[in-house]
């Protein structure tokens, strides 16, 4: 690696590169997976998490321990919004809708969740329609396995916002899987 990409014009900043490499690339696929989930687009996600790496090399001096992959993660998550603040603006911004947010007494319960499992297809179609701010926490929470503290770290929001966006963004997922008919044409096959 030209280590100019990672200093600048500061030769006298030499990153501890095999460190870095065995405390961050086992995290490569997480990584690429928050940032395809934040884009929606493959290329861009790699093109972000390459972004990321080099942000993470350049500050690896400054880590100071802890769980390295929560570190890497917060990082491709800032450089996810960076991006989007500065060529798709819109769609950091989710109003308020009872609608859409309320709660509905007729949403199928816990067996309904089991069956969204089944088809990856459709909960990933469903997964890239909710918006950004909802799609995050869940794929962090769901998809990467974090805690809501971890989240919570990550985002720089507090554990009830975090616990909040993702009963939201259960919502809304479900929503769009009945919306599909899928859950209901599982449980007509099932009964």
């Amino acid at each position: 690696m030209d280590e100019r990409l990672v200093t600048g014009d500061r030769p006298e900043i030499r990153p501890d590169i095999p460190r870095f490499e065995a405390l961050v690339l086992p995290h490569l696929d997480s990584a690429f997976n928050l940032a395809r989930w934040l884009t929606r687009d493959d290329q861009e996600a790699e093109e972000i998490v390459q972004e990321a790496f080099v942000r993470a090399l350049r500050f690896f001096a400054g880590y100071r321990g802890g769980d390295v992959r929560a570190w890497l993660l917060t990082i491709v998550r800032n450089t996810c919004y960076d991006r989007m603040r500065r060529d798709r603006p819109g769609e950091l911004t989710t109003e308020f809708d009872e609608e859409v947010h309320g709660v509905d007494p007729e949403m199928p319960g816990p067996e309904a969740a089991l069956l969204i499992a089944e088809d990856a297809r459709v909960v990933s179609q469903a997964l890239e329609e909710i918006p950004l701010e909802f799609r995050e926490v869940l794929v962090l929470r769901e998809i990467e396995g974090l805690s809501y503290k971890e989240i919570a770290g990550i985002t720089g929001l507090p554990i009830g916002t975090v616990m909040s966006r993702l009963a939201r963004a259960r919502r809304r997922m479900q929503q769009r899987l009945v919306g599909r008919q899928w859950l209901a044409g599982r449980k007509k096959m099932e009964d």
